[in-house]
């Protein structure tokens, strides 16, 4: 299995961030979270502070399963501001790569890059002017899982984001098995 990156920003949404890897890490896929600067610790947008595993420097993106992107403002803003990220996220696109994103993050960080694009996608309602700017198709839902990109709206959609992560890497039984240990429904 590969390994997959999720991104973190000063700002982050922390129940955007730490949920997708909590619920991964559980299902036994192998993903760290990356700090886009040299500073692993990296302040939340409600001030919780997260030693990252790795830094941007660290990590050669070139063959990974997922990179991901959390919400939050200004998390986002500096996801989008990093030139780093924004390339490896291009070229993870450009090779039909898996792509997840939640939050201001589809709108904030993909749109402009054009990854959206066609795309059926979904984000948080303040930003949906944003996507369709984008080109993106947008969805009021959750979660909207489009080819290689799974978008989501929130805070309140973070276990169903990731649960869409770890159905689409190893398979609905696998979710359903997590979910299930998590006491979902």
């Amino acid at each position: 299995m590969k390994t997959s990156y999720l991104f973190l920003a000063e700002g982050f949404e922390e129940v955007e961030a730490m949920t997708p890897v909590d619920v991964m890490r559980r299902a036994g896929m192998e993903v760290y979270t990356v700090s886009i600067t040299k500073n692993r610790e990296v302040k939340g947008a409600h001030g919780v502070t997260v030693l990252a595993d790795k830094t941007i420097d660290e990590i050669d993106a070139d063959d990974a399963e997922w990179l991901i992107t959390p919400g939050g403002m200004p998390g986002a803003t500096n996801l989008a501001a990093s030139g780093k990220l924004s390339d490896m996220l291009t070229n993870q696109y450009r090779k039909d790569g898996r792509i997840a994103s939640i939050c201001a993050s589809p709108a904030v960080v993909l749109a402009p890059l054009g990854i959206v694009r066609g795309q059926n996608a979904t984000c948080y309602p303040s930003f949906k002017d944003d996507l369709i700017k984008g080109g993106a198709n947008y969805i009021d839902d959750r979660v909207v899982i489009s080819g290689n990109l799974i978008t989501s709206n929130g805070p309140s959609s973070a276990l169903f984001f990731a649960l869409a992560i770890v159905s689409e890497t190893l398979g609905e039984d696998v979710s359903a098995s997590v979910g299930a240990g998590m006491l979902l429904g």
